[in-house]
């Protein structure tokens, strides 16, 4: 008995050093990462993670849906977890919500939670929430604040939000409730 579905819906847990393409001639990617049957059906991934940054990424092979999740008209929420070298201030998130300006654009304001300061080590794990995803844009935005990014993950991207549960690396169908949250995006997800 073969149940035909016309798209497909993953969740990945990226790891670090692969990139977010379908090929690539020298580096390895994410779909390399799949199993059959999902290694045949023409995933691809929805937007970028830089190769060096891990989290929440969403394969699939329904364009139309992919295109209204990265359409800066949608302002689809983007949240990451950072390990930051430095210490991250009230001045920096008020600087975030006013918007960053950057040398080839001002970044649209965005949301930076102060989770945990160490001043002996002078790190900090934050988050930040933003709507558009330039290049680079997050260790760019706290890069100007006089910081760097020593670790990105990203724990959501509109409605979805990353498996507690999937080990880097793993992957798995998204629930019926996910796809559901995804209608918000006004595409056929069936």
């Amino acid at each position: 008995r073969v149940i035909y579905k016309e798209f497909t819906y993953l969740m990945l847990n990226k790891p670090k050093d692969y990139i977010s393409a379908t090929f690539d001639p020298k580096l390895p990617t994410v779909l390399e990462l799949l199993e059959f049957p999902y290694s045949n059906m023409e995933l691809f991934p929805v937007g970028r993670l830089d190769i060096d940054t891990h989290g929440l990424l969403l394969l699939t092979n329904n364009g139309a849906l992919a295109h209204a999740m990265l359409s800066p008209k949608k302002h689809v929420a983007k949240v990451y977890r950072a390990k930051v070298d430095g210490i991250m201030t009230e001045e920096d998130r008020i600087r975030f919500e006013a918007g960053i300006e950057l040398k080839d654009f001002t970044c649209q304001p965005a949301k930076l939670t102060i989770v945990k300061v160490n001043e002996e080590q002078q790190t900090s794990l934050v988050e930040i929430t933003i709507s558009e995803g330039k290049f680079h844009q997050v260790k760019r935005m706290v890069a100007a604040c006089g910081k760097k990014v020593a670790d990105l993950e990203r724990l959501a991207m509109g409605p979805l939000t990353l498996d507690k549960e999937l080990v880097t690396g793993a992957f798995r169908r998204l629930t019926q409730e996910e796809i559901k949250s995804l209608k918000r995006f006004g595409v056929e997800l069936l």
